[in-house]
Order: C-alpha cells, then structure tokens, then sequence
C-alpha cells in the first residue's frame, strides 16, 4: 500500500541494529532494487529522490533478461578478486546466460525453475565435479541478484551434489616423497618439500621470500598474510625447511622459483609436480595441494595444537585430526610418535 510520506511506489523496510538504532532500506518497488539507505524514515536529501528515478528508469522484472542479469554481475563488485576465481565465474556465467538467454530473470522466481537448473547442470553429468560447478555459479548469480533487489526470491539453494571426495586420505608420504625427489629435478623437489612442511597454498608458497623468515627463542619461522583468508600464519621452520632457505642463492628474492631461476605461477608450480609425479609412477590422486596433510603432520610434530593447525590449514578441528591420524597410519616410521601426539592434541581440545 503506498505511503504518503514517501513517493509513491516506494517500499521502506526498518532494520534494528546490534546498537539499538533503526536503519531503513528503501526499495523501487516490493521486490524491486534498493536505491536508498538511511537513518531516518523520511529522507530529505534531493539525493533521495534522484536515485529513486534512476531506479525506477531500470527495466521492470519481464524485461530483464537473464543474460543481462549475468552481465550485470560480472560487472559488479560482488566479482572475487582473484583472477583464477573471477575466470571461473565468468566461464560458467556466460554459459548460464546463453542457456537462458531467451528467459527473462523473472522465471527463477518460480518453483520450476529449479528443475530447470538442474537439466542445465545436467549436461555435464559425466563430470560430477563441473556438474556441481555450474550450479554453485549459477546459485551464486542468483543469490547476488536477490541481494541487489533484481529478483524478490529464487528456488535453487541446495542443490544436490554429484562429486563427493574425502581428501583427508590423500597425503604424500615419506616414501612418495622419496620416489618423487629420486627423479626429479631440484626446484620441483624445492616446492614439494616446502609445501609439505608449511601447508602453505601454491599462490603463498611461490610469494615466499627471505623476508618472511623471523627468529624466535628457539629457531626460526615464516610469519606470512595467506593470500585466501588474508590470515597472518606462523609457521615453524622445520629441519627440512632450513635447508631449502639455507639453500636459497644470496642474489635471488624467492625461495621458490622455476629451473631457470624465474618466478613461478601458482598453476606452474601445481603442474610442475604433476609431470614429475607422474614420472616417478606415483598415484594420480596426489596434487601439490594434498600436502597440506603432511604439513598438518610436521605442524603437530612441531608443537603446534590442534586448534592452530586447523585456524592455519583452514580445516575444522575434527578434520585436522582426520588428516593426521590417516597420516600416521600409513607412514608406520612415524605411527606411534605421531598417534601419541594426536591423542594428546585430542585431550588439549576436549
């Protein structure tokens, strides 16, 4: 019903604060983009009434298609910031957008649209894990969308899953690492040893400079801002850690770089051990991101609890352990120390 205080067609809604104070939020139209937030219930700013125009100037809901209701989202800043992130919405969003480029936005406001997702996502149902992919953009779009008021509501939020992985039984071993440093060159055995006793990720690892090693009362750690959660880490330096530092040439600002002494890229240094893990005849499973479940193993060795390992893997508690004990089961040079350790971590936790 419209209000007189406002103009007409305006729709205000109060939101309380933590604090106790009202917020309002005015929107085109019930369901339509918000254009305006205040204080008061009553704007009296000119700046009010410019951007209620400009709202109602957007074409109504029938007219909004669904590829511009994709475009509009890459162009937002709702877009990631990494560049592997946004390339991987934009693939799937203009595949979206051309599956849907003859439906108006409007449609997933209704039940069925769901079913049509789905037979969208379905196209790729011999890939789980690009079936699960298409949704989760897709869902993200549409989220974005009832966010900015484009769309009142959509009926696609838990999709259901084809790819289901338990990655916590995949780890390199001692004995994987062994066979792969047995052929492979040098700066790969460099990365590999790195990632397997900080858990640092490929895009951090490849950032490491000297300058990220401190002292400490007993010896040494890297102090690093991860680059996905922006968390300050303190790692400890391990003895097989010391040595790739050590080693690092006086004249060279990474500690990790490419056989010719260059930078390397987060998918180089991931494809680097790929080749050469698949030179030493190792499990196609194994990436250069599973050893983060080695480098939970080093951490606990190396007096970290529980809790600060999962903070810094970015792993729930249960899940740390999880790792650690499949770990310690099958490297039988180390199951004792490491499931005594575990149990006391667990008790520290309890």
């Amino acid at each position: 019903m419209p209000q007189p205080d406002l103009p007409k067609g305006v729709h205000r809604v109060r939101r309380r604060l933590a604090s106790g104070k009202s917020r309002y939020h005015f929107y085109a139209w019930r369901g339509g983009p918000k254009f305006w937030e205040d204080g008061h219930r009553k704007p009296r700013d000119p700046a009010f009434y410019q951007a209620f125009a400009e709202a109602t100037a957007r074409p109504q809901p029938a007219d909004y298609m669904t590829p511009q209701m994709v475009d509009d989202f890459l162009s937002s800043t709702a877009m990631p910031k990494g560049e592997r992130s946004k390339s991987d919405i934009r693939k799937w969003g203009l595949r979206f957008a051309e599956h849907f480029r003859d439906a108006p936005a409007i449609i997933f406001e209704e039940r069925g649209a769901r079913g049509e997702v789905n037979a969208w996502r379905a196209l790729w149902k011999h890939s789980p894990k690009q079936h699960d992919m298409a949704g989760t953009h897709a869902v993200r779009i549409l989220n974005w969308a009832v966010e900015e008021g484009k769309l009142s509501e959509h009926h696609c939020h838990k999709l259901h899953r084809l790819y289901e992985v338990d990655r916590s039984e995949i780890v390199w071993t001692q004995a994987d690492r062994e066979a792969f440093n047995a052929v492979s060159p040098e700066w790969v055995q460099r990365i590999l040893c790195a990632a397997c006793e900080t858990g640092l990720r490929p895009a951090d690892l490849i950032k490491l400079t000297p300058a990220h090693v401190e002292q400490t009362p007993r010896g040494r750690r890297l102090r690093v801002r991860t680059n996905k959660r922006k968390r300050l880490a303190h790692i400890p330096i391990t003895p097989a850690l010391a040595e790739v530092i050590d080693a690092t040439p006086p004249d060279r600002m990474l500690i990790l770089t490419n056989a010719t002494g260059n930078p390397l890229t987060p998918h180089r240094a991931s494809e680097g051990v790929r080749q050469w893990r698949d030179k030493a005849k190792l499990s196609d499973d194994l990436r250069l991101y599973d050893a983060r479940g080695t480098a939970a193993t080093r951490l606990l060795n190396a007096g970290l609890s529980l809790a600060e390992i999962a903070n810094h893997m970015g792993w729930s508690i249960r899940y740390a352990a999880n790792v650690i004990e499949h770990y310690a089961r099958v490297s039988p040079d180390e199951t004792d120390a490491v499931l005594l350790k575990l149990a006391q971590a667990k008790g520290g936790a309890a």
